[in-house]
């Protein structure tokens, strides 16, 4: 089984990502021992967003475009509203997030993230959950939306929102340690 330590993870984000939704399985998961990269479709820094204003710059380590699937062990979907929405909006980052699943490795997606897992077409037939306000369009793509603090099905891992985050970061380092999940059934 692969260490944490061992392991490379990518954030994948953009302007207006929920602070503590980045920020925090970053700082947890490098304490953890793993290699985390923030990788954005812009290079520079991402401006988060904290409830109702713009806040701390996070530098990107990567490009999108400088990137593969195979570079990494995992990837966190980091939510808010802006966030996602923008992302999803981009083709080549949903072909990342389809193509990341497809690899049967820990995709973790927290808050509206989950809209970005919808647009790649990877939640039909899943247990999952969300933020509260998207569960009619986790539904409507076929997910199976459940109201807990994290849901896991075959190492998709999603949570609901920032109260929920010692429980997702906690689950992204134990599928990470679980490796493969050569089961799940490729989209």
């Amino acid at each position: 089984m692969p260490k944490i330590t061992e392991a490379t993870i990518a954030i994948l984000a953009t302007d207006g990502f929920e602070q503590a939704e980045l920020t925090e399985p970053l700082d947890k998961l490098r304490k953890a021992g793993a290699t985390v990269h923030v990788i954005s479709p812009k290079g520079g820094e991402i401006t988060g967003w904290d409830q109702d204003h713009w806040d701390k710059k996070i530098p990107v380590d990567k490009e999108l475009s400088q990137v593969k699937t195979t570079d990494y062990d995992a990837l966190v979907l980091p939510g808010g509203q802006i966030n996602p929405d923008v992302l999803r909006a981009d083709p080549k980052v949903v072909s990342f997030v389809r193509e990341f699943f497809n690899s049967k490795k820990p995709l973790a997606a927290i808050c509206h993230a989950p809209w970005l897992l919808i647009e790649a077409d990877v939640v039909r037939g899943r247990d999952v959950t969300s933020y509260k306000s998207i569960k009619t369009d986790v539904v409507n793509a076929g997910g199976n939306w459940q109201d807990a603090e994290v849901v896991v099905h075959q190492a998709l891992i999603t949570s609901r929102n920032p109260g929920d985050l010692p429980a997702f970061i906690a689950k992204i380092i134990e599928e990470v340690e679980e490796g493969r999940h050569e089961d799940r059934k490729v989209a």
